[in-house]
């Protein structure tokens, strides 16, 4: 049962006492708190101005709120499978949907088996009290993810480092994705943010040259820089005319 806890001006989603899933400012709801919901914003190296993106995962909304506000020409799906995350979107000032903005109570996993190349990035935020379901780091899944991108599309899929499976996962995105993944070490502490592109033949563009320079230096290397990348981006994101 996620739990809603309040705090001054702090805001948290849990599904275990203390165990944060999602965190808001009550006075700037739309902002990222949390490190790894800013390093996801990192999608945005390799696709600038998507046309529609799909996130696997409410949460809090942190990311949908965040992506609706500075996305304003984009068009933002959520898949959510618990009714009662859902429920508690007014809590977490989730807008309501639009023609833009789509909350829709799915298994990720079944909506893009049946969505091929309908969307430019794929957010994978996906938890429960048990953690990752086993559904959303299979090697089908992957596989589903990278179909249901377009080409240049990019998937960034949120990892616990500590979890048994996440090397299995790692293996999994790298072959679904035909090592076209990047890493950016230590960006957001035990979360292990990976971003894989889906290229089409020939593919020189942009988003594939800063695909590959990333993945070859492996992101900037050292966490602290990593981490600084991502706050400046997401303060960019903010601040650039739209």
């Amino acid at each position: 049962m996620p739990r809603v806890r309040t705090h001054g001006d702090r805001r948290t989603l849990e599904f275990q006492p203390g165990d944060i899933q999602s965190e808001m400012l009550l006075s700037q709801p739309d902002a990222l708190v949390l490190d790894y919901a800013r390093a996801m914003m990192c999608f945005a190296l390799f696709v600038p101005a998507p046309r529609h993106i799909v996130m696997a995962g409410l949460g809090g909304g942190s990311l949908a709120k965040f992506c609706y506000r500075h996305f304003p020409h984009t068009r933002i799906t959520v898949l959510e499978i618990s009714a009662e995350v859902i429920a508690l979107r007014e809590a977490f000032c989730v807008p309501p949907d639009d023609a833009r903005l789509r909350i829709v109570h799915a298994d990720a996993a079944d909506y893009l088996r049946e969505a091929p190349a309908s969307c430019d990035v794929i957010l994978v935020d996906g938890f429960d009290a048990a953690g990752m379901p086993a559904a959303l780091g299979s090697a089908a899944f992957y596989a589903d993810c990278r179909r249901a991108l377009r080409a240049g599309g990019v998937l960034a899929a949120n990892l616990l480092s500590y979890d048994p499976c996440h090397d299995a996962m790692v293996e999994r995105i790298g072959s679904a994705f035909r090592g076209r993944v990047c890493d950016f070490p230590g960006i957001a502490g035990n979360n292990h943010l990976l971003f894989a592109v889906r290229a089409g033949a020939g593919d020189t563009g942009l988003a594939a040259r800063r695909q590959e320079g990333f993945a070859r230096r492996g992101g900037l290397r050292f966490g602290f820089l990593n981490r600084l990348l991502a706050r400046a981006l997401v303060a960019w994101l903010a601040w650039r005319p739209v």
